[in-house]
């Protein structure tokens, strides 16, 4: 069972994740409006798994005997400077969602609620691999500079991305996880 005050902090967490999701699906439509489709599809993927982030939430509150709450969630930038300004704000934003996991964490562990625990444990080693991972191509936008081969050839390299992530949530987040791989 989860205490009021970690239901409300996951309630506002459930909000963050769906603000990532939305965010992800601004910078894919960017991406597609300035003709670089593969930078589209890594966020159109970024933006399913961060769904299926929320969707976790979601269904942890009410397994917990939780009341989900929908917050309002604000619309994202659509505009950007160029494609290491989005990796910029993508690396900020998955920064500010690690202290929010951590922040979780925190009370869960004040709380000596250890289910909640577990359930964290997965999402603070999912923001390790966030970071690393937009650490990693922020270095290789920086290495390519203003060269336009290499923009086509990160973006040919952007657009391998597949959704690892179920993006069907009606038998629940747990089977679309088994049902997907």
């Amino acid at each position: 069972m989860l205490s009021n005050k970690m239901m409300d902090s996951f309630n506002n967490h459930l909000k963050e994740e769906f603000s990532s999701a939305y965010i992800y699906l601004s910078m894919s439509a960017h991406s597609s409006f300035i003709g670089l489709k593969g930078f589209a599809k890594w966020f159109m993927a970024q933006y399913h798994e961060e769904m299926a982030h929320a969707m976790m939430f979601y269904e942890y509150i009410g397994r917990q005997g939780g009341k989900v709450r929908l917050l309002t969630v604000e619309e994202p930038s659509s505009e950007y400077a160029s494609p290491i300004d989005m990796f910029e704000k993508t690396l900020e934003h998955e920064k500010f969602m690690t202290k929010n996991v951590n922040d979780l964490m925190e009370l869960a562990i004040q709380e000596k609620d250890h289910a909640t625990q577990i359930f964290l444990q997965w999402f603070v080693s999912e923001q390790v691999e966030e970071e690393e991972t937009v650490n990693d191509i922020l270095a290789k936008l920086k290495l390519i500079g203003s060269d336009t081969n290499g923009l086509f050839m990160m973006d040919t390299e952007l657009g391998t991305r597949t959704v690892t992530m179920p993006t069907d949530f009606t038998q629940g987040v747990e089977a679309a996880i088994k049902a997907g791989g």
